[in-house]
């Protein structure tokens, strides 16, 4: 990713959850395995590590628990590390975008690590959009987002529905209630069950970014394996 732009640049902050057994990406689990679940998750992280790397703007690290700090200070250099409290995602996001935001932070960009179709159309997009809009979100093809960025404080997205097909249009009418204007760019999508992996495949096929390029290898190889099954059965 090569960003050039002569405005303000976000802080951007990556919401991560440690890769581990049976934890997260229950969905792919479900019919790839938790073996081959562990190994996508992790490669995700890395893309979206991949990007902060990239970044030329500060970097904050958000993992799920305060126990895995140690963990993700060993992600990232030159990243701040903080950790997530309890509660849903909403409550979660407004406690890390507190502390942000006392600690000098204004414009806040804020990525999952599910998303790894994320290129530099949608940062730089990002970076233009927060001179226009107040808060900027890429919308993703569940109905939910991949990018969530704010000039300000959140208005109260606590009460939201997280993790349903309603979250983006819940998220955007919140944002307006509290007289944000709000501005989309480029759409995307995350990764959720196998057939995501597919559509996924298909569009890294001419991504040169090494992480990405590696992702790809461990999706090709699911495929070739999911045919040898496909051929015994």
């Amino acid at each position: 990713m090569h960003i050039e732009s002569n405005q303000p640049l976000p802080t951007l902050v990556v919401i991560c959850k440690r890769p581990k057994l049976h934890q997260g990406k229950q969905r792919l689990a479900a019919t790839l395995g938790v073996e081959q679940a562990l190994i996508l998750a992790n490669s995700f992280l890395q893309c979206a590590l991949e990007d902060a790397r990239d970044w030329p703007g500060k970097v904050v690290l958000s993992p799920a628990s305060a126990d895995d700090l140690d963990w993700a200070a060993l992600l990232l250099d030159n990243a701040d590390i903080i950790p997530q409290s309890e509660g849903n995602l909403g409550q979660r996001l407004m406690e890390v975008d507190q502390q942000l935001r006392e600690a000098g932070h204004n414009h806040i960009l804020y990525i999952g690590t599910d998303a790894p179709i994320l290129d530099s159309r949608h940062y730089f997009a990002a970076i233009q959009a927060f001179n226009r809009y107040s808060v900027v979100l890429s919308a993703a093809s569940d109905g939910g987002v991949t990018m969530m960025g704010s000039r300000s404080s959140w208005p109260q997205i606590v009460s939201l529905p997280w993790s349903t097909e309603h979250l983006g249009e819940a998220l955007k009418a919140a944002c307006e209630a509290a007289g944000l204007e709000v501005g989309y760019i480029l759409p995307s999508y995350d990764i959720d069950v196998e057939e995501d992996l597919r559509r996924l495949a298909d569009d890294l096929q001419h991504d040169v970014r090494p992480a990405r390029k590696r992702l790809l290898e461990k999706l090709l190889a699911l495929t070739v394996e999911e045919r040898k099954l496909c051929t015994i059965r």
